[in-house]
């Protein structure tokens, strides 16, 4: 039913996404339990985080698949946007012009960012 889809871009994914909730999931969680799931993805990216690059270890057996866990806050970011009519591939493009205007030179003359 549904192929491995291992290079597609924002709005296909959305759709695949809505497909498989529809399909598989039954039917979408309701927004607010969507927000909790998204923060408590968000915290496991966090987990990965604290554990590969700062300095807390991980726990014998721990599982540390930061990809996996990124793919989840996609996931459920996708949920939300269809949730809410959000066309995401849009959002991005406009997100981007906004930064290219608004940020073209702040970074750049940022000097904590130059040592």
């Amino acid at each position: 039913m549904f192929e491995n889809k291992s290079d597609i871009g924002l709005r296909e994914a959305q759709q695949t996404v809505d497909e498989w909730i529809r399909t598989v999931g039954v039917r979408y969680f309701s927004p607010l339990t969507n927000m909790a799931v998204l923060a408590e993805e968000v915290g496991e990216v966090a987990r990965i985080i604290a554990r590969t690059d700062g300095d807390q270890s991980a726990k014998p057996g721990e599982k540390l698949d930061l990809a996996d866990e990124l793919a989840d806050v996609l996931w459920v970011t996708m949920a939300i946007a269809n949730q809410h009519g959000i066309d995401l591939a849009g959002a991005f493009s406009n997100n981007y012009s906004k930064k290219c205007v608004r940020d073209k030179d702040r970074h750049i003359n940022n000097p904590k960012l130059h040592n």
